[in-house]
């Protein structure tokens, strides 16, 4: 399956799970009055949001550079990981008063048994689902999915959480264990959302790629190090699952035209061999007079009487 194809396929099948959780929690929590629950289902209906973002955001990005965009849309996917952040937030902001209220207006839960049962259901169905779209998120260098996966790992906890509240609440019948399990719902929910807006913003602002890769790309240039006389201004970032990098290289003088571009096109590939999905761009600059290479090529022409 092409890449594209298959990362718009995980987030759709994203959509559709929790499309089916955001349904069955919501009933299911009304007809209990238990806000645990329903603090579950507005977690889910952020997840379906998220989900529905993270699939525009693989096809846009997915996109070839256009006029307008001469980059690439790869950034999209950043941008859709700080909406999903920030709907994680208000998420969590408004569980957080639910269950203030509920803290200070206790409440019988009803159809106990119901619940655990569509929380195990959650669990079990987020569990897969998560998995799925982070190996594809890993395979395919997808922040978006990436994201997405965050999500639903984070609802397999809370879920987990709520089924284990649920349960105590079935056996002592004890009502203040419904809002507290809500409260720590909403602090994973916060963790979550914090860690998916710092990750995308570090993508919006041109944040350097990680040190392993520069270091994947100097040992590049290292191995090639005969071949030219120094690389400066080494530059990386990240605009979706594209790494953009750019350097400047310096070259003996006497290299030919042709000599140069074909060593540039040989380290650019060795560049997207290391790194796969790079576009490197490498701008040739000649040496100064006092270049070691030169001078010894320039030996090299005396002692051969050239």
């Amino acid at each position: 399956m092409d890449v594209n194809a298959e990362k718009i396929s995980a987030a759709r099948l994203s959509v559709y799970s929790n499309t089916c959780l955001v349904a069955l929690k919501l009933v299911v929590g009304m007809l209990m009055l238990s806000i645990s629950v329903i603090s579950e289902a507005i977690h889910s209906g952020i997840d379906l949001v998220a989900a529905i973002i993270a699939r525009y955001s693989v096809k846009k990005s997915a996109e070839p550079a256009d006029e307008d965009h001469q980059y690439g849309h790869g950034k999209f996917e950043n941008l859709s990981g700080m909406i999903e952040g920030a709907l994680i937030f208000v998420a969590a902001a408004v569980i957080i008063y639910e269950a203030g209220r509920r803290l200070s207006k206790p409440a019988d839960v009803q159809y106990v048994a119901a619940g655990m049962v569509v929380m195990g259901i959650s669990a079990v169905l987020n569990f897969f689902v998560s998995r799925k779209l982070m190996e594809v998120a890993k395979r395919t260098d997808s922040l978006a999915l990436e994201a997405d996966a965050y999500h639903l790992k984070t609802d397999v906890w809370t879920s987990v959480g709520v089924f284990v509240a649920l349960g105590i609440i079935f056996i002592t019948g004890e009502r203040l264990i419904d809002p507290v399990i809500a409260l720590i719902v909403a602090l994973f929910i916060i963790r979550a959302a914090y860690d998916i807006t710092r990750r995308s913003t570090e993508g919006l602002l041109d944040v350097s790629l990680p040190d392993p890769e520069i270091t994947a790309i100097e040992k590049v240039m290292n191995e090639h190090a005969t071949d030219f006389v120094d690389f400066h201004r080494l530059r990386a970032r990240k605009s979706g699952a594209e790494r953009q990098i750019d350097l400047h290289l310096t070259v003996p003088r006497y290299l030919s035209v042709k000599d140069g571009h074909d060593l540039v096109e040989h380290l650019e590939a060795e560049i997207r061999k290391a790194l796969p999905g790079s576009t490197a761009i490498i701008h040739i600059e000649p040496c100064d007079k006092d270049c070691m290479k030169c001078k010894l090529k320039d030996a090299e022409k005396v002692f051969r009487g050239v």
